[in-house]
């Protein structure tokens, strides 16, 4: 039987297009930021509205998405008003909302410990029509934030001071990449898992910045590294009969290898090639490098 030919299928395939484009979409201005883990901080808290979900008789999406941006709130701020303790509440943050969250499952009816793990490591087989609906929303929440400000969100990951100083709204911006970050954990989280989002938004990107070379083209290598891996692995626990997520994090990784394998001597060819264009122009008589010559 043809993977297309059963519904499930149909929707875990779309579920994880969406997520291999809104997981690096987002991830590329964390890694900006130096921000690599708030995913992982994040789905610690989007437990907690998983959990809540299911002892109200709610949508776990949708209502993990509204305790999850309201976490990323908190953590911006910390991060603008928090000094030395800043560390220990966010710490306090992660683990109370992974500890509120299997507490609020055991107490409902319909918690159960596969429940949880579904939504820990990912389970194909568990998206439902509803789930699609809510991550497809959730989706066009993400790619409409990280491609239409680009501009605006690359320069607050950049410099902030110099965002600030050329008028740009950099708190609400900041606020606005937390949330974007939240939104995107929850649309990841039925198709790679909560405690796995968090490499979703660093390896693709990671894997891009070994041959990329700008800003936009990471983006968009990004992008495609991560609907590939989801596709791929998607496609593969089908088949191997194993989980989603984690099958879809490890191909994460073994490309991330590939490509920094390749990636190192195209590496030194261009700095070799640097090294002789710079001593050919120290040779040449009655030439002087100037500051206008060095590209940024």
């Amino acid at each position: 039987m043809d993977i297309l030919d059963l519904a499930f299928m149909q929707r875990a395939l779309l579920a994880a297009l969406l997520v291999g484009v809104t997981a690096p979409a987002i991830g590329t201005y964390l890694v900006q930021r130096r921000q690599a883990l708030m995913g992982d901080g994040l789905g610690h808290v989007a437990l907690t509205g998983v959990g809540l979900g299911f002892l109200l008789n709610a949508s776990p999406v949708w209502m993990a998405t509204a305790v999850c941006i309201a976490g990323a709130v908190v953590m911006e701020l910390i991060r603008w008003y928090g000094r030395t303790r800043g560390d220990i509440a966010l710490a306090m943050l992660f683990y109370g909302g992974m500890a509120g969250g299997v507490m609020l499952m055991n107490l409902s009816d319909s918690g159960s410990s596969a429940n949880l793990s579904s939504y820990l490591f990912g389970s194909i087989a568990t998206v439902s029509e509803e789930d699609l609906v809510a991550i497809c929303v959730l989706a066009a929440f993400v790619i409409l934030t990280t491609v239409g400000l680009r501009r605006q969100l690359f320069a607050i990951c950049q410099d902030e001071e110099f965002a600030r100083v050329t008028g740009l709204p950099v708190r609400m911006l900041n606020l606005l990449v937390a949330v974007t970050a939240a939104v995107t954990v929850t649309v990841a989280m039925r198709v790679v898992g909560l405690l796995l989002v968090s490499a979703l938004m660093v390896i693709p990107v990671a894997a891009s910045q070994q041959i990329a070379r700008s800003f936009k083209a990471t983006f968009a290598l990004a992008v495609g590294i991560g609907v590939t891996v989801t596709l791929s692995g998607t496609a593969t626990s089908y088949y191997a009969d194993v989980p989603s997520g984690a099958t879809i994090v490890l191909i994460a990784i073994g490309l991330f290898g590939l490509l920094t394998a390749l990636a190192t001597p195209l590496a030194k060819r261009r700095a070799g090639k640097a090294a002789a264009a710079a001593e050919c122009t120290l040779d040449a008589p009655g030439e002087r490098t100037t500051a206008d010559d060095v590209k940024v």
